[in-house]
């Protein structure tokens, strides 16, 4: 029995969810997300939440059943509330500006690294070193916000570089004498 995959999805107001032809699109006040559904799995709409089920009790479909209802829950929060994630950049010198639909961070070479930002996120900087960006969609999203940290990763001495905000980095001592 799969805990994710039993729990309904909660439908809020103003957000329709649909399903034809194995495809879930869900449409809200934030934009609208298709996603085809995994052929094991089925899904009822029924009122205001939507109920995920293996089609059979097979191991395969059993592991689609709680990542199919993960994928749809991110669908229905992502066109209603939306997703943010916010970086900060640590470094002396290491900063971030907004130029167009680019991302420009000066994070230490001897270029600037411009970064296009995709159609569906909206980028903001704050103060230089606070990077927030915001998406309806989860994925495209986290794999923005993976590049843009992959660009620097936070370094275990000093701890420079770019991190998730509130990301714990492991810290080592340096040389000992």
């Amino acid at each position: 029995m799969s805990r994710v995959g039993g729990s309904p999805i909660k439908i809020p107001s103003g957000v329709t969810l649909s399903l034809a032809d194995g495809i879930v699109s869900a449409k809200g006040a934030k934009g609208e997300l298709t996603k085809p559904l995994p052929p094991l799995v089925e899904m009822n709409i029924a009122d205001d939440e939507a109920i995920v089920k293996p089609m059979n009790n097979t191991g395969k479909s059993r592991a689609l059943w709680g990542t199919a209802r993960a994928l749809v829950n991110n669908m229905v929060t992502g066109v209603s509330t939306g997703f943010t994630k916010n970086l900060t950049i640590h470094g002396v010198g290491y900063r971030a500006a907004v130029q167009g639909n680019k991302l420009a961070l000066n994070l230490g070479f001897s270029h600037p690294v411009e970064m296009e930002i995709p159609s569906e996120v909206s980028c903001s900087v704050e103060n230089n070193t606070q990077v927030n960006l915001s998406s309806f969609n989860k994925e495209v999203l986290g794999q923005f916000a993976a590049e843009v940290r992959a660009k620097r990763p936070p370094e275990p001495y000093k701890g420079k570089g770019v991190r998730y905000e509130g990301e714990q980095i492991l810290r080592k001592e340096g040389k000992k004498k």
